[in-house]
């Protein structure tokens, strides 16, 4: 009897087997048939850039085609471009149309795409301001002297953050890579009279200010600030100074009519006083303590306020600063950037996730340090930074030789199989800065396809940010998007249901190479941790930073400065005494289609003060934007024209021909 009950058992055990071996095979069939309609960036594309779709199993030299949107269900239409696709993707680059127009790509057997624009400086035009208000709206409070936001789930300026999410940092580089566009907005904010922008920087320079020495209570967080056999902090205060370092740097360009001296003074001593002891002066190693399962232990960089490159810009900003005062030590500060640029130089290893994704929201931030520092300052710059980023790039080709151009964790891995990572959305920023210094537009193209995965071009076909119909009731989303993320975690610490611009999940290893199934959040049993892709879809400050930073960065690549003859005909170089002249700017200014909008760039002459001079737009939508002047300077007289601060300017310099 025994005998007999084993033999059956062991006849279905083997039934099971095959069952489940069969059913593998059919799922893993399934999954290879599996195909998509072409997926697109949803809103859109600038124009004269990199432009490209996926079409998941889409047989290599199956053409695609593209037709204005509304035409796009008639038979018969003829296209306005056509292309065939490679790998389950196409290349549509060469399609630069002048039209407010949507268009849609056309697949046979696949059907259409969302309905998509092309349009100047896209991109820019649809994010620039949702890039700051997300830091508006998940302040703790609207005083920053007050300090109950600091019981805010973790602490900070921002919601569900702290010290170490360097909102000011970049909230500067934002507003200094286009600052005629952020001077357009002031109705956030009870100061009419000064940009939303410049009245975010400021209140954060007050938060920072008055909250240098804070270490008490900071609401439930998995971690701790100090060092190993140190007594652990509660708060990352030390990070306060970085934030400082910025606006002060700042106050010498931009936020000079609206940060008083008296003010600057203040937050420019702290700075001096506090530096060394609160280490701003070198690479801060095994700062964090972790006890979040995702990163447990201590962590040599890690997001939480001691990212790989964050001493650079820190430094960077205190040598701007120094060197614009008579007592200042500047050189001092230039020392100690250079320093923390060689400790990436010899040791950023990008075979170590600990100094690359697994950094997750901090990661955009080593590049971007290493960038700036050609930005500001290239003749200081240690040898071997240039070459290091071209190290970087070639890695980053490397990690996002795919079809969707995700940056894959290795050969067996493309994203963490648990834990959200929207770190990638300032891969975007860092690509972007890294191809500009290097002249390579291969590269920028692949920054462009990290800005199309964050608008819906991914294994979901949404935008990384759910579509409520709150965020849409307050002006709070992306136009044009018609698929936003599945799910939104709204009710977290950071409480961001509200909040415009939030950016809410990205897809999980298991969403790779394609299958957009499965969008419900669920836990293991035994362990309690969420394994849906969708984990943790609740947005944070670090992770808006990092989107914001590729809003920054993508303007180097774009923004164009020029003069002619007065009749804008032919280029100038050195205009003569008493000579008019065409001032043309390109640059990210365009967002109403229907009108000719203005901005300005500034004109200095000799040892004068600047001057801003108006520019208009040729024409409804088309981004160029000019100006005549009459040289009346003396012959020999330098001259100075330019648009953006702190590296992102693009300047004109000359002397005066006679």
């Amino acid at each position: 009897m025994k005998i007999t009950q084993t033999i059956r058992n062991k006849k279905r055990q083997g039934t099971h087997v095959l069952v489940l071996f069969v059913l593998t095979i059919l799922s893993i069939d399934i999954n290879a048939q599996q195909i998509s309609r072409p997926i697109v960036n949803q809103a859109g594309y600038n124009l004269h850039e990199a432009k490209r779709f996926v079409c998941y199993g889409a047989e290599n030299g199956k053409e695609f085609i593209i037709t204005n949107a509304k035409d796009s269900t008639q038979s018969n239409i003829s296209p306005l471009f056509t292309g065939t696709i490679q790998n389950n993707s196409g290349e549509f680059s060469d399609f630069n149309p002048i039209s407010t127009d949507q268009y849609v790509i056309k697949v046979e057997n696949h059907g259409n795409s969302h309905p998509f624009w092309i349009s100047d400086h896209l991109l820019e035009g649809l994010s620039s301001k949702l890039a700051y208000q997300f830091f508006m709206d998940v302040r703790g409070s609207e005083n920053p002297i007050y300090s109950e936001e600091i019981n805010v789930a973790g602490g900070g300026p921002s919601r569900d953050g702290g010290a170490y999410t360097l909102e000011t940092l970049y909230e500067v580089l934002l507003y200094a890579s286009n600052p005629a566009l952020f001077d357009r907005w002031n109705e956030d904010f009870e100061d009419e009279e000064v940009p939303d922008l410049i009245n975010l920087i400021l209140w954060h320079g007050e938060f920072a200010y008055h909250h240098r020495d804070f270490n008490g209570a900071t609401g439930p967080r998995p971690y701790s600030i100090g060092h190993p056999n140190e007594k652990l902090q509660n708060y990352d205060y030390q990070n306060t100074l970085d934030h400082l370092a910025a606006i002060c740097a700042a106050k010498h360009s931009f936020l000079k009519p609206y940060l008083s001296e008296e003010k600057y003074q203040r937050y420019r001593q702290v700075l001096l006083d506090k530096w060394e002891e609160y280490e701003r002066d070198r690479v801060v190693r095994y700062y964090v303590k972790s006890d979040k399962w995702v990163d447990k232990g201590w962590q040599e960089f890690n997001e939480m306020g001691n990212v790989f490159g964050q001493s650079v810009f820190r430094n960077l900003m205190m040598y701007i600063t120094e060197k614009n005062e008579k007592d200042g030590d500047a050189d001092k500060f230039m020392s100690y950037a250079k320093k923390a640029a060689k400790d990436i130089i010899e040791n950023w290893d990008f075979n170590n996730p600990r100094h690359m994704w697994w950094i997750r929201n901090g990661e955009h931030i080593t590049p971007q340090a290493l960038a700036f520092f050609l930005m500001v300052a290239p003749s200081e710059a240690p040898y071997g930074t240039k070459e290091k980023l071209a190290a970087w790039a070639e890695h980053i080709k490397d990690k996002t030789a795919n079809f969707w151009h995700y940056r894959k964790h290795s050969k067996t891995e493309w994203a963490h199989p648990k834990t959200k990572e929207l770190g990638n959305s300032g891969l975007g920023g860092s690509i972007f800065a890294v191809a500009h210094l290097l002249d390579d537009d291969a590269l920028r193209a692949i920054g462009w396809s990290q800005v199309n995965q964050v608008f819906g071009m991914n294994p979901a076909e949404a935008h990384y940010s759910n579509k409520s119909e709150e965020r849409v009731a307050i002006d709070g989303y992306w136009k044009g998007i018609e698929k936003g993320w599945p799910i939104a975690h709204k009710d977290g610490y950071g409480k961001l249901g509200r909040v415009r611009g939030t950016l809410d999940g990205t897809p999980l290893d298991h969403m790779f190479p394609y299958n957009p199934q499965n969008t419900d959040i669920k836990y293991d049993k035994n362990s309690k941790q969420p394994v849906s892709f969708a984990y943790a879809t609740e947005g944070w400050a670090v992770t808006n930073r990092a989107w914001m930073s590729t809003i920054t960065f993508v303007t180097l690549g774009s923004h164009e400065l020029k003069i002619f003859t007065e009749n804008h005909q032919k280029e100038v170089i050195r205009p003569k005494s008493g000579e008019t002249i065409t001032i043309q700017l390109k640059a990210a200014l365009n967002l109403d289609w229907k009108k000719k909008e203005t901005g300005w760039v500034l004109l200095k002459i000799g040892e004068e003060e600047p001057i801003k001079i108006a520019v208009l737009e040729t024409d409804k939508n088309s981004g160029i934007f000019t100006a005549k002047h009459r040289v009346d300077a003396a012959p020999e007289t330098k001259v100075n024209i330019s648009y953006g601060y702190l590296g992102f300017g693009k300047e004109i310099n000359f002397l005066v021909s006679d």
